[in-house]
């Protein structure tokens, strides 16, 4: 532990932010003693008042009891009966994408049970997820429902484990975690990116170039069904034509990959991109570059967004039931709340492929 003493944060604050940090990461556990005032003057070089201020605050907050003679010990969460109508919902981009039907779905069913959301955009991003989660503890929401960052798999643990351990029920959706026992909400992207691919390979294309990012497990599980297309119809693997990159949907960058990409088109014949709003940045860039789908190249996506403005677009996609995806993630954490399932559960719902007039079919 180490107290910042040049810093303008309080040196009580930051040995109080400490404390909560530990029993928020396990490092104290319900009914463990803490280190005695004096023991805390020896390891931070502190003055008593300040130690005492700090400890004093969050006995207040309900985080720890003084025993008589005994020593402070840490509470076991406590849940406040004021707060158990609210469920947070954590998504990645409240704007754009399939976050505003998930919503929807998740917000609908809450509705009809009673119950309210305290929604929580992260953009993606690690940092704000994690004040989020701080946001959620200090509410004391009754369950939260998390589609992961995206970051690894180790970090996002960090992140669900801090609810966990305040005995708040987590339900995943559309991105799993590795390594952890809750309840997930999912759809079979394997399956639906093999069905794709196989739907290209029906067209007559053999060199299918493919753009995703591989930080998303649910975009790791697109590429690996792709990958099995590929293999199942002895079609080889070609990296060159693979831009797998390890990162967040950033649409400069976005449009960055498709410009690379699109130079490159007489390298293959058609475009799997990872998600729809991928595809549609592709769109965008070729009407730039004067180029015409499918008549220059052909492109599928991956979602069925109901996207407005690209009218004169026809997709050919696969369909995830978004709405039905919110919603499920909304029922789960209320079996949990009222007790009613136990085994913890990974429910895939059922996509399917929509064909439109983004394909061309290539005569032998």
């Amino acid at each position: 532990m180490v107290i910042d003493k040049t810093s303008p944060i309080p040196q009580y604050y930051q040995l109080q932010t400490w404390l909560v940090e530990q029993i928020e990461q396990g490092v104290f556990q319900p009914d463990d003693r803490i280190p005695t005032e004096e023991e805390f003057v020896a390891q931070t070089g502190l003055a008593r008042a300040t130690v005492r201020q700090a400890i004093q605050n969050l006995v207040n907050q309900g985080y720890l009891t003084r025993r008589r003679r005994l020593g402070t010990f840490v509470n076991a969460p406590r849940l406040d009966p004021e707060r158990q109508s609210i469920i947070a919902v954590l998504v990645h981009d409240i704007r754009s994408g399939y976050a505003p039907e998930f919503l929807r779905g998740a917000a609908d069913e809450a509705d009809r049970n009673h119950y309210g959301i305290l929604l929580c955009n992260t953009d993606d991003l690690y940092g704000r997820a994690e004040n989020h989660i701080k946001l959620i503890l200090d509410h004391n929401a009754s369950g939260v429902i998390f589609i992961p960052t995206a970051v690894s798999d180790e970090k996002n643990r960090v992140l669900v484990d801090k609810l966990l351990r305040r005995r708040i029920p987590v339900v995943l959706a559309d991105r799993q975690i590795d390594g952890i026992d809750v309840d997930t909400v999912i759809t079979d992207n394997f399956q639906g990116a093999y069905e794709l691919t196989k739907y290209l390979i029906g067209k007559g294309h053999r060199r299918i170039a493919v753009t995703l990012s591989t930080v998303l497990s649910s975009e790791r599980r697109r590429l690996d069904g792709y990958k099995q297309a590929l293999q199942d119809f002895d079609i080889p693997y070609d990296a060159s034509i693979v831009h797998a990159h390890h990162e967040r949907f950033v649409e400069a960058h976005s449009i960055e990959y498709a410009r690379i990409l699109l130079k490159k088109r007489d390298q293959y014949s058609a475009i799997f991109a990872g998600n729809d709003k991928s595809a549609y940045l592709f769109y965008q860039v070729a009407k730039e570059m004067g180029l015409r789908i499918p008549q220059d190249f052909s492109i599928v996506g991956y979602d069925d967004l109901q996207l407005t403005g690209n009218q004169r677009f026809g997709l050919t996609t696969i369909h995830q039931p978004i709405y039905e995806m919110g919603q499920v993630s909304m029922q789960w954490i209320l079996a949990r709340l009222y007790g009613e399932i136990h085994p913890t559960q990974r429910i895939e719902l059922k996509s399917f492929l929509v064909e439109r007039d983004s394909v061309r079919e290539l005569r032998a």
